[in-house]
């Protein structure tokens, strides 16, 4: 076996299709050596159907990260398959359609609960609940869209993805007494499912494709999912807290 992952073993959320950067961390783990488990939420055999399209398929776990037994039933789930983990990478984010769009000063509180507890607190519900597989060396890393500014249309999602680099950085603190590691990977715009959802994030495309310093490519997730490996390996092991931004220079440059 041989690899930037070589015989690590891989939680990875989020996977909808095979255009989530999350189906490209995956695939991108299983070619640099390492084993891994999907979660999946709502149509599960969707989940499955694209697992498959992996070059190893890969067992697939329910989770939604809102449900208490689910998240206490995590570990023994990821068991089955593996016996500890060495990453878990968290690609989970929803906001009901009030939250985005333009609706910012209208949507109502269960709303916004909800785009925070599955967007935001779902960080830590994630990393606690897989803390027993997990020791010393092993990394937490999670995906963002840079929270540092105001973005139209994006709303409470990005108040959560604000939430999200904090939650990181207070995982980190805590974590770090145990070894383990947790940094974000703040991507540019991609054509994902998520991103289709919110009324409007046609803006994102059109800026980042014009403007970004090395260009940007809408339908690329691979740049951000190698991110996510290079932050999983042993080549960052005194990295923790941190916001890696893989969004073609965008982030860096004035408005």
């Amino acid at each position: 076996m041989s690899g930037l992952l070589a015989g690590k073993r891989l939680l990875v959320t989020g996977v909808i299709t095979d255009a989530s950067i999350a189906f490209s961390v995956a695939k991108l783990a299983q070619e640099n050596g390492a084993q891994v488990v999907l979660t999946g939420y709502g149509r599960l055999s969707l989940v499955e159907r694209i697992a498959k399209r992996l070059p190893e398929p890969a067992p697939v776990i329910e989770l939604d990260v809102s449900n208490e037994e689910h998240l206490a039933g995590l570990a023994d789930k990821v068991r089955e398959h593996v016996d500890g983990l060495d990453g878990v990478v968290h690609s989970i984010g929803f906001a009901p359609q009030s939250c985005l769009g333009g609706g910012f000063l209208d949507a109502p509180w269960a709303d916004v609960a909800t785009a925070l507890q599955v967007s935001t607190y779902s960080y830590k519900s994630l990393a606690m609940a897989a803390l027993p597989l997990m020791s010393a060396g092993s990394a937490v890393v999670g995906l963002t869209f840079d929270a540092t500014k105001a973005w139209p249309v994006y709303d409470w999602m990005g108040v959560a993805k604000a939430g999200l680099e904090s939650a990181s950085r207070y995982l980190a603190l805590h974590l770090g007494k145990q070894g383990i590691r947790s940094n974000l990977v703040a991507a540019g715009p991609l054509r994902t499912i998520a991103a289709k959802s919110i009324p409007g994030f046609d803006q994102f495309e059109d800026a980042w494709t014009e403007r970004a310093p090395l260009g940007w490519s809408l339908t690329d997730q691979e740049p951000a999912a190698r991110a996510c490996l290079a932050l999983l390996s042993d080549w960052f092991p005194a990295t923790t807290g941190e916001i890696v931004h893989v969004d073609g220079g965008y982030h860096a440059i004035g408005a």
